[in-house]
């Protein structure tokens, strides 16, 4: 059993930068890839990026592409989400999770273990 724990999230305005991390215990975290995701209000949960396990790969959704950057220290269970130029429409509550490697990352129903999520607002 692996218990994920967001955190970082917050309200930030148009254009700024925010830095989200997501601790991994229970597990053995070097063994699995990290996504994050993110679901707005109304919406279904939408795949940001993902990380493989040694994080020498990482993949991107169009819409962060240049934007975000995911990074992991194995050392310490944690997986970052670091975003800047934010966007109103980046409002959402973002997750963090784990998929075995070889499974499809771009599908929720992929991921295993999901954390809480933790809230991020960017005002105009």
């Amino acid at each position: 059993q692996v218990q994920l724990v967001e955190s970082g999230g917050g309200l930030v305005q148009a254009g700024g930068s925010l830095r989200l991390a997501c601790v991994a215990s229970g597990g053995t975290f070097s063994s699995y890839n990290m996504g994050w995701f993110r679901q707005a209000p109304g919406k279904e949960r939408d795949f940001i990026a993902v990380i493989i396990t040694s994080g020498g790969k990482t993949v991107y959704a169009d819409s962060v592409k240049g934007r975000f950057t995911i990074s992991r220290d194995n050392a310490q269970n944690t997986v970052y989400l670091q975003m800047n130029s934010l966007k109103p429409e980046d409002t959402a509550v973002y997750y963090c999770a784990t998929v075995p490697p070889g499974r499809p990352f771009l599908r929720v129903s992929s991921y295993t273990y999901w954390g809480q999520g933790t809230q991020v607002t960017v005002s105009s």
